[in-house]
């Protein structure tokens, strides 16, 4: 069972909608959310792994579904949208997770390359909020969480996601002055360098060798834990958040605070928090330690 920090029951009676939800942060979000008594729809492009995470939630004793779509299509994220409201009422949480990005350097993305990032980044969680803004939220209230990630100096090797990711920062603010009259709340986190099954998209050397860079660059001496970054994305969809709006966490260990001019201590005395039962450390984690 998920070793959650919340109460029992915390999200009992509402229906929350993850995207993303196949794999890394979104899954690990999913489990808590229906440990803590969510009915928990689990989105993305991806069927089998959809499945995949909701049967898991099922066996564990929680409530799941699954929803097919991709967020940068206008037209199947309305239609979606409106099914999923037919079929399970008013929907009072968002987690807007789903997007991706590969490493390349400025002069080397093209345009194509460019607009898919964005899209998948910054365009698709627009939609997908606006969507459940004006098909629910609108009405009913509710709260939103954006994923952004640690892009304040920048993104260099991916400045199409820092693009991105600053603009959904932008979006999180203007979407909670403009939204709060419908008791709307939108807030954001950005995850630093965390063991996520998501690094298993990069190529695996890549991986392997960026974990112990990412730890030593990092005041707290070691990469995130996905249940760390979905025990933020829980605490600004409960009730105890009812006054932060327009607001991001980040969780990152310091590490966008590290400028390098000074050095950091090697140290052992940051403890993670691995609430998440069925964590899957990336394939590239292999045989080095979790800390590293």
């Amino acid at each position: 069972m998920y070793g959650s920090v919340f109460r029992d029951e915390l999200f009992a009676g509402q229906t929350i909608l993850v995207t993303g939800g196949g794999s890394g942060i979104g899954r690990c979000t999913a489990h808590e959310l229906a440990r803590l008594g969510a009915m928990v729809i689990v989105a993305g492009r991806r069927a089998e792994r959809l499945d995949a995470t909701a049967a898991e939630i099922v066996a564990d004793g929680g409530r799941a579904a699954t929803a097919v779509f991709d967020i940068r299509d206008e037209d199947a994220v309305a239609g979606s949208i409106a099914e999923l409201l037919a079929a399970h009422g008013p929907i009072c949480g968002l987690v807007n997770n789903a997007g991706g990005q590969y490493p390349a350097p400025l002069a080397e993305i093209g345009r194509k390359g460019w607009d898919a990032v964005v899209a998948s980044n910054l365009t698709g969680g627009f939609l997908v909020a606006r969507e459940l803004y004006n098909q629910c939220m609108a009405a009913d209230g509710g709260a939103i969480v954006n994923m952004l990630a640690d892009m304040w100096n920048g993104m260099p090797g991916m400045g199409h996601s820092g693009a991105a990711r600053a603009g959904m920062l932008n979006f999180t603010e203007s979407a909670a002055v403009e939204w709060a009259a419908s008791g709307v709340r939108v807030n954001a986190v950005a995850p630093g360098y965390i063991a996520s099954s998501g690094m298993d998209h990069y190529d695996p050397a890549f991986a392997r060798a960026m974990m112990p860079r990412c730890a030593a660059a990092t005041p707290l001496k070691r990469m995130g834990e996905e249940a760390e970054v979905a025990a933020a994305i829980v605490f600004l969809l409960c009730p105890a958040a009812a006054y932060i709006t327009g607001g991001c966490i980040k969780i990152d260990g310091g590490s966008s605070l590290a400028s390098g001019l000074f050095g950091l201590a090697d140290h052992d005395r940051s403890t993670p928090f691995r609430g998440f039962h069925r964590a899957a450390p990336p394939r590239a984690a292999q045989g080095l330690d979790r800390n590293d």
